[in-house]
């Protein structure tokens, strides 16, 4: 084999390797792009939205109980349901939160504190001095309406990024084979041309 042959030979698979080794570089960004998707969708989304509604539980049941004056739920219930919210509140913590969802948080964590040092005066008081206490509630089921808001909002966030990325695939795919057809073309017009 002649060395122009040779040249032509490398050449051409010269440049089909790096058509493949671009794509696939391309290919794996997307799939990665897709991947993360998928796990802040469910680990930051989904987990953190179940969080929520167990805490707007744990808070409804003080709120029920406060509303019957049911003082056996203040003396025997109102600390466990209090180490429940405390737990789902660090758990939530551990989530990937946007700059308004820290704000709320933050605010969340403050008005469950300032609750619990009001049911301690309440409990004082034998049940008499309910200050404040049905506002501190309906202003934490706010925090948590806005944090359920903002679940759903940056879920479907996630979603769209994870589309563009299939949809992104799905046109480098098509792009990858129409070039690689156009190289074989091209390598075969090299190796089949003889110059004079």
């Amino acid at each position: 084999m002649k060395l122009y042959n040779k040249i032509k030979w490398v050449l051409g698979i010269l440049m089909v390797f790096i058509l493949i080794l671009a794509t696939n570089l391309i290919d794996r960004n997307n799939f990665i792009r897709v991947k993360d998707s998928v796990v802040t969708i469910y680990e930051d989304r989904l987990i953190a939205s179940d969080l929520v509604f167990k805490i707007f539980k744990s808070v409804n049941k003080k709120e029920v109980a406060l509303k019957l004056l049911d003082s056996s739920f203040f003396h025997q219930k109102n600390q466990a349901v209090n180490d429940d919210i405390h737990n789902l509140i660090s758990r939530f913590e551990l989530t990937k939160l946007t700059p308004e969802e820290h704000i709320i948080f933050k605010n969340l964590k403050s008005n469950f504190e300032t609750l619990k040092s009001v049911e301690r005066n309440f409990i004082a008081s034998n049940f008499t001095d309910k200050s404040n206490q049905e506002d501190i509630i309906t202003n934490i089921n706010k925090n948590l309406d806005d944090l359920s808001t903002i679940q759903l909002n940056e879920g479907n966030k996630q979603m769209s990024i994870g589309k563009q990325a299939v949809s992104s695939v799905e046109l480098f795919t098509q792009i990858e084979i129409c070039l690689l057809i156009i190289l074989a073309i091209i390598i075969q017009i090299i190796v089949m041309y003889k110059p004079n």
